[in-house]
């Protein structure tokens, strides 16, 4: 039985009317959801207000509510709980209500722009393979050891967070690894949490649509690494040039690795192929089945996890062979007519250009490299030009279209994309609305031995329009295209 004065331990407490030794079901920030003597949060979120939603969860049964203001209805019965931030006493909250789950596993955070699914969903893959019980909590999925759960966002609202951490304490998971988006960070998802590490990717362009200046953008990233405790390892990228800044103010033991400066882990790229990387890792040659050099990156983070984390250096680099690459991260095949088809989920400058030079630096140059690209809606919008600049300068053809328009007219996204291609590539460019369209176009050009890349959706089984998903799965629908032509 949970008290409500003992979940509220951390909080913040401004005010307080009514009992705090009361029985609580569970806790919500749903007011749809609210049931008998549960706890309701109040959080003001960007498209509507929990506060408006008070009383609509007291006649639901709500027996208190923590907000950020006290409603002008007081109900006799109902504890109200006035917070500073509702965000932060909801993941006190939570943490409190499942007893600290975080405590009781070893959990490690990757954050940066790009390289966070992949390395949290190979540290995922490479601890089971070591025999452990792991928990994964990503963009693509959420798995309990071997069960696997829908994800919605990158990081999970910190009610489902410690639920899940819940669930694999349950089932005995000693280690879990999780992504932290700057979302999550800024809007106090991971507060609270006890980790064990913290990886940092990169920092590219991304996100201005929510954080305004890449300032802002950077310091959240920070302080994430700023509230590590001392206990914890600090894992950071220093070929990137906000790597060492992650670090600056950090209580954790500072950890860095690199390919072109020094670090405690280093890496060099020997060979780079549609087959796989060969690397150096601190003087020991490893090949693996993963491609391209912004993957060395992520392999290198990847061991330098998992020594921290206790498997020894040889073990390690056999694991790290063995990796398979993640859904919608140059997921890669080759049709009956030896047209290679390549699907990744790159969808920031910085992400874009690192994929297709990593297909410039693999091709002969004798085949063409048709790219189709998109940019979401409802996004930041400064980085469309600079995506179809890219993409038209890197490849032989560039095809704009939809991604996930959502609320957005993805007329008027083209036209905003096609305003960053210079002019000596205009004539490489093509314009189709209609992303299967565009797809299918890209496959009636493509000859024998030319190269597809259809970026920014990656594993995304579906297209936003208007707030409706429809079923779209680029992968699905390129392997079609291609079967299709090469009958």
């Amino acid at each position: 039985m949970n008290i409500l004065k003992d979940i509220l331990y951390k909080v913040h407490l401004e005010a307080v009317q009514g009992a705090t030794d009361i029985a609580v079901n569970k806790i919500e920030f749903d007011s749809r959801k609210v049931e008998l003597n549960d706890v309701f949060v109040a959080i003001r979120g960007l498209l509507s207000d929990g506060h408006d939603f008070i009383e609509k969860a007291v006649n639901q049964g709500a027996i208190a509510i923590v907000c950020e203001e006290f409603p002008s209805k007081i109900v006799n019965g109902v504890t109200y709980v006035k917070v500073e931030n509702s965000n932060e006493a909801l993941a006190h909250l939570a943490n409190n209500f499942y007893e600290n789950p975080s405590l009781k596993l070893r959990l490690v955070g990757v954050t940066g722009t790009n390289g966070k699914t992949t390395i949290a969903s190979l540290l995922y893959q490479m601890f089971k393979k070591a025999g452990y019980k792991v928990g994964l909590l990503s963009t693509v999925k959420i798995m309990v050891d071997e069960t696997e759960y829908k994800a919605t966002h990158t990081t999970p609202d910190s009610l489902t967070i410690n639920y899940y951490l819940n669930e694999m304490i349950e089932v005995g998971c000693e280690f879990c690894f999780m992504e932290v988006s700057s979302h999550g960070i800024h809007q106090k998802r991971t507060e609270g949490l006890h980790f064990e590490g913290g990886i940092f990717t990169n920092l590219s362009h991304d996100h201005l649509d929510y954080h305004k200046t890449f300032a802002e953008y950077r310091d959240v990233k920070k302080s994430y690494f700023d509230n590590l405790p001392k206990t914890a390892f600090a894992i950071t990228n220093v070929d990137d040039k906000n790597g060492s800044i992650m670090l600056q103010n950090t209580k954790a033991k500072k950890i860095t690795y690199a390919i072109k400066s020094y670090a405690d882990y280093k890496a060099q790229v020997l060979e780079n192929q549609f087959t796989g990387l060969l690397l150096k890792i601190n003087n020991n040659e490893v090949w693996t089945k993963l491609i391209g050099s912004f993957n060395a990156y992520n392999l290198l983070a990847i061991y330098a996890t998992a020594v921290e984390l206790g498997i020894e250096q040889n073990e390690a680099l056999r694991l790290l062979s063995e990796l398979e690459s993640v859904s919608g991260r140059f997921q890669y095949f080759i049709s009956s007519g030896k047209i290679t088809a390549i699907v990744d989920y790159a969808h920031t400058p910085d992400a874009l250009e690192n994929v297709l030079n990593t297909i410039n630096n693999i091709r002969t140059k004798n085949e063409e490299l048709i790219t189709v690209v998109g940019c979401g809606g409802d996004r930041d919008k400064t980085k469309r030009p600079i995506m179809a600049q890219i993409a038209s300068e890197l490849s032989t053809r560039a095809i704009f279209t939809s991604d996930n328009p959502r609320t957005e007219d993805p007329q008027v996204i083209i036209e905003e994309m096609e305003k960053g291609v210079e002019a000596q590539n205009f004539k490489k460019t093509l314009s189709i609305l209609d992303r299967k369209q565009a797809i299918k176009t890209a496959c009636q050009l493509a000859q024998p031995n030319d190269i597809i890349l259809i970026a920014g959706k990656g594993h995304e089984t579906y297209q936003e329009i208007n707030g409706v998903r429809h079923d779209f799965d680029d992968l699905k629908i390129v392997k079609e295209l291609l079967s299709q032509l090469n009958k």
